[in-house]
């Protein structure tokens, strides 16, 4: 019985050593990200070939980009890929991030009821659609979380000459979620709500809602990626993550980000070094 007792105890224990082992060689990086990259598919696609090619594995963590960047400047992600070009600026420029590089676009589009009580549907100018829908005081879906897609509709109110915080009311719901639940949350109130269009053409609950509203230059929606700086946390993982962002711009990477596709349709366009 105490030599039976002594061998599982050494079968335990050599199966820890060598569990312990192999996950301390195995290379991860965390990519703090926003929910339009995650709920959109597209990590889910372009990621196991990255993994395939270099062995990296690749832990996401979607988040608002506001809530991305902060989670950043405390350390607790290797890179940022993101979708906020001023916040992101502003990131570089406090030393929190180096290395940043445009990496793919798509555009925002204004989805709304398709009845439409605002009349806004056909038009190709979002601040005349945001100013009729304030007129009309019709529901309106807006994240509320600091992501980059709510930072683009606070922009969007502003050249509409709406000042929101002061002129919202019951009519303006903030959700401070991510971009799905926001749109499940429009889909059950037939609401207006801005949404990147990746979200919205992998999103399957549309109910009655559409795209209203496309195509004006200001809905033009920029996605960057950067390392955390590792002077400032040590512990970032530099190498692996650079070769990440290098991929991400490489033929490679942006081959794969273009052959991304939902119902036919290329929901990212690469654009890296333009």
């Amino acid at each position: 019985m105490v030599v039976t007792r002594r061998v599982i105890l050494a079968f335990l224990l050599a199966a820890a050593a060598a569990w312990t082992s192999a996950h301390a060689q195995e290379k991860f990086i965390t990519v703090a990200s926003t929910t339009s990259t995650e709920q959109s598919g597209l990590f889910g696609f372009i990621l196991p070939i990255f993994e395939k090619s270099t062995g990296i594995k690749v832990r996401v963590v979607a988040l608002g980009t506001g809530q991305a960047l902060d989670m950043a400047r405390r350390g607790d992600a290797d890179v940022v890929f993101v979708h906020d070009p001023a916040a992101e600026r502003k990131f570089v420029a406090e030393g929190h991030g180096i290395g940043h590089r445009n990496v793919m676009y798509n555009d925002f589009v204004l989805i709304g009821p398709k009845s439409d009580p605002a009349k806004v549907a056909g038009g190709k100018d979002i601040t005349a659609a945001l100013k009729k829908i304030q007129a009309a005081q019709a529901p309106f879906v807006s994240r509320g979380d600091r992501s980059g897609t709510h930072a683009a509709e606070l922009r969007l109110w502003k050249e509409a000459g709406i000042d929101i915080a002061k002129q919202k009311g019951a009519w303006y719901r903030e959700t401070g979620s991510g971009m799905g639940p926001a749109l499940n949350t429009a889909s059950s109130m037939n609401a207006y709500l801005l949404s990147d269009r990746g979200t919205w053409l992998s999103f399957k609950n549309r109910g009655d809602l559409a795209i209203l509203v496309e195509g004006d230059q200001r809905l033009f929606n920029q996605y960057g990626v950067m390392l955390v700086n590792p002077a400032k946390h040590p512990h970032v993982k530099k190498d692996l993550g650079q070769k990440f962002m290098d991929w991400v711009v490489s033929p490679d990477g942006q081959r794969a980000i273009a052959q991304y596709t939902v119902g036919g349709q290329q929901l990212f366009f690469p654009n890296a070094g333009k």
